[in-house]
């Protein structure tokens, strides 16, 4: 049947179909992949065991292919490194202001890697890859970790207050800028200052909210003492700011 097939010109393969090294070469690929997905599968991963699986075997089919096809080129590869990138960008998400997937996405492009060597007949390569690509994956997690727990504990927390004043409407620009210079003078950073006329007064109310380096409540009843020994000033106090002026 064979020999039918291979006259007929339905088979292309010169080489006889036990001694060709496509098969070795896809099945390491397909253990490879196994073995990599089977991580992420436990870490429950986007990309886990069958994602992580077929990427590998394909990658090595293609690279398999384009060296059969024809001997001695890489542009097979180039496809397969691009291919993989956008499959990759798949897998990345962004939630708010921080990024999610690009640890899945270098993954699945690794995983290629695993596979075109395989497909390139570079086995020892291909173990050597996903042995490092599985231990980065497992063994750098707990040391990321610690430098973000050691990195979140040298950072000094920094609180805003919101400090509200009512001041006569006639003398509202001075008092933004001498409000502006208390500030200054006790290290604060002024994030937003904002003035509005209190219906049915000839008062005003300037809100500012400021940044302190840590949380001193000591040095924001030093300022409104200050403030309110201002003679433009009517009342003044301060509170907690977890947003900005609204």
């Amino acid at each position: 049947m064979l020999d039918f097939i291979h006259t007929s010109g339905w088979w292309t393969d010169a080489v006889p179909l036990l001694h060709q090294s496509t098969f070795p070469r896809l099945l390491l690929a397909l253990v490879l992949g196994v073995c990599i997905g089977a991580e992420r599968q436990w870490r429950q991963r986007a990309a886990g065991l069958r994602t992580n699986t077929l990427v590998c075997m394909g990658a090595a089919a293609f690279v398999d292919l384009g060296l059969t096809i024809a001997p001695n080129t890489t542009q097979v590869i180039a496809y397969v490194v691009s291919g993989v990138g956008f499959l990759g960008a798949g897998a990345i998400m962004k939630d708010g202001g921080s990024v999610r997937g690009l640890n899945t996405a270098a993954t699945l492009w690794c995983s290629a890697a695993v596979g075109a060597c395989a497909g390139a007949g570079e086995m020892l390569d291909a173990v050597f890859v996903a042995i490092l690509l599985i231990s980065i994956n497992s063994f750098l997690r707990p040391l990321s970790r610690f430098i973000d727990r050691r990195s979140l504990a040298n950072v000094q927390p920094q609180t805003l207050y919101r400090l509200r004043v009512v001041c006569d409407t006639v003398t509202a620009t001075e008092a933004e800028r001498q409000l502006t210079e208390v500030i200054a003078y006790y290290s604060l950073k002024l994030r937003e200052m904002k003035s509005e006329p209190i219906e049915g007064t000839d008062t005003s109310l300037l809100q500012a909210v400021v940044e302190s380096a840590a949380h001193d409540d000591a040095i924001m009843r030093e300022l409104l003492e200050a403030l309110r020994a201002r003679p433009w000033v009517e009342s003044a106090d301060s509170t907690i700011a977890e947003t900005e002026i609204e």
